[in-house]
């Protein structure tokens, strides 16, 4: 065993430097494929919920060409999950979502693993941003979630227009979620009109 250790250095010396960058090159391009696939999976196959966002705080202002976006299902009621003990200070939780009349989807209920749910209802994942207690991790009465759906890229010079149609609650998003609870922003719609489309590739 101590021969195969002492010996790996001189196995690497051997390698030509040209080989090895290449193999790096391929890896680099290796996990971008395979992020643009998981991304087109959920696209392509999750269900699509329509969520309304909420006006954020002014002093969160636009940076650079991606809105800042909050939404409905940000903060939800910790329902049976409140005051028990967290894994972690930012746990994974579940929110089953239902849709409302108007067909946007709000929230129903909070878990700390996945529950069974019948369409149209939806189990979409977050990430509590964080836990009650210093000492002793807990889930508070009251969850602020993010879903990685918090930030939308736009045109340069178009996210003005974006935030002042948020503020005013006008903006809604259509996310793909996946039965796994993965979830993407799918389109933007202004108005209840699509004014940007999220191509698959």
């Amino acid at each position: 065993m101590n021969q195969l250790v002492t010996s790996m250095p001189a196995l690497w010396q051997r390698i030509p430097k040209p080989v090895l960058f290449g193999v790096a090159v391929l890896l680099q391009c290796l996990l971008l494929v395979l992020m643009v696939v998981d991304r087109v999976q959920i696209l392509r196959e999750g269900t699509e919920v329509t969520l309304q966002t909420q006006p954020v705080d002014p002093r969160d202002l636009l940076r650079g060409d991606y809105v800042v976006l909050r939404y409905d299902i940000s903060q939800v009621a910790a329902g049976a999950l409140a005051g028990k003990p967290a894994e972690s200070r930012n746990p994974a939780v579940f929110v089953k979502l239902a849709p409302n009349a108007e067909g946007v989807y709000a929230a129903v209920s909070a878990h700390a693993e996945p529950v069974p749910v019948t369409a149209p209802e939806v189990l979409i994942r977050g990430r509590v941003s964080y836990s009650c207690g210093s000492n002793i991790r807990t889930f508070c009465d009251k969850l602020t979630i993010k879903y990685g759906l918090e930030s939308y890229f736009v045109p340069e010079g178009e996210g003005g227009k974006l935030e002042q149609a948020r503020n005013q609650q006008k903006l809604r998003i259509v996310a793909a979620v996946l039965p796994s609870g993965r979830a993407a922003i799918k389109r933007l719609l202004l108005d209840g009109q699509p004014v940007y489309e999220e191509p698959l590739y």
